[in-house]
């Protein structure tokens, strides 16, 4: 199901976060939110691109903009990669890959000859009203962030 959710409205959600609270997408409404899914805490690129998160984090604040990233893995190893890198929104998690399936971004991949399935590191971003104004699939970290950032601004008239 990867066809575009664009000008429809995003799915809603309720996740755990990394402290065990129950956050629903709905939550964020009268903000827009960047809703990025990755594969896997602790890993190379996934980390590049929480950091990159991290590091941009004021400036999306600064466009009503709040972060939220997706995967897999447990509230408690989210926890430990946020404190890692002081990481400065929630990690939701999605164990059973509902919400990702919802977005599209549980795909079958491709590593090595080996077939399995797994996140396709995408990101959404959320109108104040719920409604989805642009994805980005198949990302590649490098200047993704910028990319996201400079989208919003553009919105934003800057």
């Amino acid at each position: 199901m990867s066809e575009t959710l664009v000008n429809k409205q995003a799915p809603d959600f309720t996740l755990q976060n990394e402290n065990g609270e129950q956050v629903s997408l709905s939550d964020f409404r009268g903000k827009k939110v960047i809703l990025y899914f990755y594969p896997k805490d602790m890993t190379p690129g996934c980390t590049t691109e929480a950091c990159d998160f991290r590091d941009s984090y004021e400036s999306f604040a600064d466009l009503n903009a709040v972060i939220l990233g997706v995967s897999g893995d447990s509230a408690e190893r989210h926890k430990k990669f946020i404190e890692k890198y002081d990481l400065p929104f929630s990690l939701l998690v999605d164990e059973d890959h509902e919400v990702c399936q919802k977005y599209g971004v549980w795909v079958l991949k491709k590593n090595y000859g080996k077939e399995y399935m797994g996140i396709e590191r995408s990101t959404f971003l959320i109108d104040e009203n719920g409604i989805v104004l642009k994805e980005w699939r198949k990302v590649r970290v490098k200047n993704h962030i910028q990319e996201v950032l400079n989208y919003l601004r553009e919105l934003e008239g800057e």
